[in-house]
């Protein structure tokens, strides 16, 4: 059996985090209790699909400090997604280290130093990341073939930064949705020179032309491992930290053709989100290194293997327990979907709920879904004895907008109808009025109409959110805005000016709006007060910027 290695050497000897000492926890413990029993199921919502049930050792999980939330716990009962996105590069594709050097893809390790770029309010800089994972799948692979000569290999999921913002290679996702995809003509930002066609490792892959100005002293780069290969980077200099990524450094796409096979693939995490392969920049995934701690593949695996903590209220319960425990606030939701389609089948939630209500634990569930409706009772004793707190978000009432805009999200009438059953069951929860997006969603009379809804629903709080356009969401919406509003395009441009955020004098006016309307309905009258705590405002503070909800346009 896979993880058989991690197994405990016999009886309950260790304890989860957070036990009390004498358990027997320290470094070296194994990190599930028992191996893993595998589990498939022969439904369409769960083909292809692979369950492993384990018994972790913790459950109770820190936020890293860098983490722009506010909360420091969370609790994940599900570990994996079956969205099934990759951005994988052939394993010869060379990326361009801190030192001006390249290396294949294949060959790169965490901890290792490459160029990265990031958004400031001035544009988008060159920066000098760290690679904080590594792993390999297998992908149907595109050939993407550049101005002179240049061709790289990637699967359909991969996306490369254009002068227009971020492309997939394919059109289509592996739901047949349409998606931002390069197109011949499309120009990818560059470092210096349009990569030349000098031909490397597997056929049809090919390296950057390199001046003998540009290569570093020393010959071969420091620390190299043995049987690694590097190779001097782009003809040119390499970009200065801090610079801003030059809109004249650019290669046009001159094709994008599938291969009509699969072939093994290798991508990265970066502190940065992206990296520079090829010559051009390529996003990367960022949420696969968890599947790791078990011994599964962050590639495919990830995609399509499913840990479920089958003991996760059991040892919730023992944590909760432990001295050293303060009784924080916990979150959940915050990196999966903690009412997820597995969590019907599995129904780990009522455990989990009843070990907080029993400690009298406060926590907070964010859910698009209305699995979350079968614990209501449990979610109300809860309440009873703790800060318990729920949230939907609702950016309009229109339907056809609605479809258009989130397709893959309940109806912004069902989300409403989630919050009154929880609202009924006298249980806080909150309306995220997000996000607004301007000229659609954003007339008084739009806003009233959902703040009205809202009060009817008997919301605690409303927040609105001014649609943020970062990388990712951007060139979904402005892709979105092309096939269906083409005369908003000039508007938004005014509006955005090309970055992230609408102005501070749009947000306020549409802050202040909504608090007006939430006054004048009076939502936050009727909000409970917990143990002599204030009833909570009519407009709740709009979470951070980090936190925007995706836009699944």
């Amino acid at each position: 059996m896979r993880w058989d290695h991690l197994r405990l050497a016999g009886g309950e000897g260790n304890a989860a985090a957070g036990g009390t000492a004498g358990d027997g926890a320290g470094p070296g413990l194994p990190l599930i209790e028992r191996g893993a029993v595998a589990r498939t199921f022969d439904t369409p919502g769960f083909r292809g699909m692979t369950f492993y049930e384990v018994h972790a050792r913790s459950v109770i999980n820190k936020v890293p400090e860098a983490s722009r939330v506010p909360f420091r716990w969370t609790v994940n009962p599900y570990r994996g997604c079956s969205h099934a996105c990759s951005y994988c590069l052939d394993g010869a594709t060379p990326v361009l280290l801190a030192g001006g050097r390249t290396r294949p893809i294949r060959d790169l390790r965490p901890g290792d130093r490459v160029y990265g770029t990031r958004r400031t309010g001035l544009g988008r800089r060159w920066v000098v990341t760290e690679v904080f994972d590594h792993w390999r799948t297998v992908r149907r692979a595109y050939r993407v073939t550049l101005a002179g000569g240049a061709e790289l290999v990637c699967s359909g999921d991969h996306r490369f930064l254009s002068v227009d913002g971020w492309r997939h290679t394919a059109g289509h996702d592996a739901h047949g949705r349409a998606r931002p995809a390069l197109e011949a003509g499309d120009r990818l930002v560059a470092v210096g020179p349009a990569p030349a066609a000098s031909a490397v490792g597997l056929p049809g892959v090919r390296e950057w032309a390199m001046s003998p100005a540009a290569r570093p002293a020393g010959g071969a780069g420091e620390g190299v491992p043995a049987g690694v290969r590097e190779t001097a980077g782009p003809a040119g200099s390499v970009p200065a930290a801090g610079a801003l990524v030059e809109a004249g450094a650019s290669v046009a796409v001159v094709s994008v053709e599938p291969l009509g096979s699969e072939r093994e693939m290798f991508d990265i995490t970066t502190g940065t989100g992206d990296f520079v392969a090829g010559g051009v920049v390529s996003h990367n995934c960022f949420a696969r290194k968890s599947h790791e701690y078990l011994e599964l593949d962050s590639g495919a695996d990830f995609d399509s293997r499913i840990v479920v903590k089958v003991n996760a209220a059991e040892r919730l319960r023992r944590e909760l327990a432990a001295p050293r425990w303060r009784g924080e606030h916990i979150a959940m939701g915050t990196n999966v979907d903690c009412y997820q389609r597995a969590e019907g089948r599995y129904r780990l939630m009522p455990g989990i709920i009843g070990a907080l209500r029993d400690t009298g634990n406060p926590f907070s569930i964010l859910t698009k879904g209305a699995l979350i409706l079968r614990d209501l009772p449990l979610l109300a004793e809860a309440a009873e004895r703790a800060e318990v707190g729920t949230a939907v978000s609702v950016g309009a009432l229109d339907r056809d907008l609605a479809r258009l805009v989130e397709p893959g999200a309940p109806a912004p009438e069902r989300r409403l109808e989630v919050c009154a059953a929880l609202a009924g069951a006298g249980l806080e929860c909150a309306v995220l009025m997000g996000p607004v997006l301007p000229y659609l969603s954003d007339s008084p009379a739009q806003l009233e109409a959902v703040v009205a809804r809202a009060a009817e629903a008997g919301a605690a709080s409303v927040s609105p959110i001014v649609l943020h356009l970062r990388p990712g969401a951007r060139e979904w919406f402005l892709s979105w805005l092309r096939e269906h509003r083409r005369d908003l395009l000039v508007p938004y441009a005014r509006l955005y000016r090309g970055g992230a955020y609408a102005p501070r004098e749009y947000q306020d006016r549409i802050a202040g709006q909504v608090a007006e309307l939430a006054r004048r309905y009076g939502i936050g009258r009727r909000a409970r007060s917990h143990r002599g705590a204030p009833a909570a405002p009519a407009v709740a503070p709009a979470p951070p910027p980090a936190e925007q909800l995706t836009l699944p346009v």
